[in-house]
């Protein structure tokens, strides 16, 4: 049975890439959303078994939606999404509970690995 991926990134092009990616490499996307509170509800409700989020989005950003998701499931699984230059808020990311990191733009190994790895 495929792995899902919820797909968490306010850019729509950033989704569908990573879709795209996922989905020529056998996970099942349960789901998109745009900012971190529509993450925290989409995983309540599709219970993925991974996620993976953009830091800086409106609202809610990622980190602040890592820290909703593992206090309302401690074994959930979070890859950050960053661009460039954002090492400090991906340390803020795993110290919130992010299990890894893939950067932007992606790289289609690099994506699937960090994944793979996340879910072993």
């Amino acid at each position: 049975m495929a792995n899902k991926v919820l797909i968490v990134d306010d850019a729509v092009f950033m989704r569908m890439k990573l879709k795209d990616i996922l989905e020529k490499n056998g996970y099942e996307v349960a789901g998109e959303a745009q900012n971190g509170q529509e993450a925290f509800d989409l995983y309540q409700s599709e219970k993925p078994d991974l996620v993976t989020m953009d830091i800086t989005m409106p609202d809610v950003d990622g980190i602040q939606a890592v820290k909703m998701i593992k206090e309302f499931d401690s074994n959930a699984k979070v890859v950050m999404c960053s661009a460039m230059g954002q090492q400090g808020m991906v340390m803020d990311a795993i110290r919130a509970g992010a299990v890894d990191f893939i950067v932007k733009p992606f790289d289609t190994d690099r994506v699937i690995k960090a994944l793979d790895k996340a879910l072993s």
